[in-house]
């Protein structure tokens, strides 16, 4: 270790020590010389042992900066390896990160775009609009006059989001020493090797590493925007590619309400049930019709467009993350919701296993009966009240006994799940999700497996069909030549092996094959 590198971890140490963040090591060798660094090299107490550990461990984290915040988050989503009481605590880190000097970020913008900003920019505010862990943003206005603009941008308003200077290098340190840690984990108690803690931070580091090329959300943004062009439920900001680098972006500036801020959405005569209600159907529109979804849909990056408050439209910004599913991932996604609300755990059993994500030889009827025995007291609240996050989480939970590993994408999309679950209950309380939801579903399902369904794959393979039928013809004139060539050679081996009297029946069988591999021929001359 370099010197700076020792200074770095003498910092996490005594910061997990102040808040009492060792009393969840188990007892070890190596855990007995960590409490008697306590003692001796960090003269450190617990300063915060009246507050609960999951509440001190977000608040270590926050103490620790921006990396290790980010890390917080994404562990949040992880509920299959924390109790409720830590993750819980977790999701509420939000990336409070004091800005960088706006001077500073001036001269990064200039680096990126290769020009000063007074080239196409005016009113350029070097205070930042907003700082997170990764970036900062400042607004600007497009000039009347630039060189090589569209005139139709001249004079709108613009956002700059820019990369904090020497974020890599930061998170280069911090995930090595990340990574030191999470190694040590399984030494200490055998439960560490079930958290998969270095699989845990090469997760996050693949996280961290997109986003730190500002040019995916920049993609992800278009992508979106495209999916929901002229869409009364939602509104993407542009983004105007020519500014658009791996350090710097540059996008459309917006104006909203806050989701979050519940009075000002009031004071606007927003409809709140039909906000509530467009939220899921804009998640599942992503999921179902899209296969691509915003996977960082917290409360921060979305906001309420105040024209119509009568018919509302969400703003989303912050396309950093993004998650995308398969038809395979969605048909066991709708048909997993619709059999639970069916109660027929069964098909839920069976799901899981013919999705491949547990193993063949499972035994449907314990599987059965262990979904029976956590899924069942959920329906003890009334229908509108039961969330699609939990139950996707119960479900996951029962099938990790038995040896399913969830996919990366399943976990975005149970962490956006609960996002918009718990954004569309703050809205209106009395939203029922399943209602709202199940057209959704059931639409897709008879989709790909209705007539629709049938009717599609028609018209898609049409094509092929006539290109095949046109040769037909020939190519069943080609075959019964081929076909006759076959049948002498056959006849003549068949007339052989009569007269050596081998196999008295072996005329029926040789007849059988050469139809058989008459057959043959005609599907490879088709194919």
């Amino acid at each position: 270790m370099q010197l700076n590198d020792i200074s770095h971890l003498y910092k996490i140490i005594k910061t997990f020590l102040i808040y009492g963040i060792d009393e969840a090591l188990p007892e070890h060798r190596y855990t007995r010389a960590v409490r008697c660094w306590r003692k001796t090299l960090f003269w450190l107490r617990n300063k915060h042992k009246d507050k609960t550990f999951g509440l001190r461990l977000r608040l270590a984290l926050q103490e620790l900066g921006p990396v290790w915040i980010k890390l917080g988050q994404m562990l949040s989503t992880r509920r299959d390896l924390f109790p409720p009481e830590i993750a819980d605590e977790l999701a509420l880190l939000q990336d409070q990160v004091d800005p960088f000097d706006g001077k500073i970020a001036r001269e990064k913008i200039e680096q990126a775009l290769g020009a000063p900003l007074d080239t196409w920019f005016e009113e350029f505010d070097e205070i930042a609009l907003a700082s997170a862990s990764i970036a900062q943003v400042h607004t600007a206005k497009f000039k009347q006059n630039a060189p090589h603009l569209d005139k139709q941008l001249a004079g709108k308003e613009v956002v700059l989001k820019v990369l904090r200077p020497n974020i890599q290098h930061m998170i280069q340190a911090d995930l090595s020493l990340m990574y030191k840690i999470a190694s040590w984990i399984p030494r200490l108690k055998a439960e560490g090797r079930r958290l998969r803690p270095v699989e845990v931070v090469r997760e996050y580091e693949k996280t961290l590493r997109d986003e730190l090329d500002l040019r995916r959300e920049m993609a992800n943004a278009i992508q979106l925007r495209a999916n929901f062009e002229n869409s009364p439920m939602l509104y993407i900001p542009e983004m105007y590619k020519q500014f658009c680098h791996k350090t710097v972006i540059v996008m459309e500036r917006i104006y909203g309400i806050p989701v979050s801020d519940i009075e000002a959405l009031h004071a606007n005569g927003t409809n709140m049930k039909l906000l509530a209600e467009r939220g899921v159907q804009v998640f599942f529109t992503q999921v179902f019709r899209d296969s691509f979804f915003h996977a960082d849909m917290h409360p921060g990056n979305i906001f309420v467009n105040r024209a119509h408050p009568d018919d509302p439209q969400y703003i989303g910004i912050d396309c950093g993350i993004v998650g995308r599913l398969n038809d395979h991932d969605k048909r066991y996604l709708a048909e997993s919701f619709v059999a639970f609300f069916n109660r027929d755990y069964r098909r839920v059993a069976e799901m899981h296993v013919a999705s491949g994500w547990t193993p063949k030889d499972t035994n449907i009827d314990d599987f059965e009966q262990a979904f029976r025995e956590v899924c069942e007291p959920i329906f003890a609240k009334p229908l509108s009240e039961i969330s699609f996050g939990h139950v996707l989480l119960n479900l996951f939970n029962v099938a990790r006994e038995y040896n399913m590993e969830v996919q990366p994408q399943l976990v975005l999309l149970q962490k956006t799940l609960l996002y918009i679950e718990g954004l569309g209950r703050q809205l209106y309380p009395q939203l029922d999700l399943w209602d709202t939801a199940k057209p959704f579903l059931q639409k897709w399902l008879d989709e790909q497996m209705g007539i629709k369904a049938f009717t599609q794959s028609v018209k898609q393979k049409l094509p092929y069909w006539r290109e095949h039928v046109v040769d037909l013809p020939e190519n069943v004139m080609d075959a019964l030549a081929q076909q006759k060539i076959i049948a002498q050679e056959l006849a003549h081996l068949n007339r052989t092996l009569t007269r050596k009297r081998h196999l008295p029946h072996l005329s029926s069988f040789v007849l059988g094959l050469g139809t058989g591999l008459l057959i043959w021929l005609l599907i490879n001359l088709l194919s």
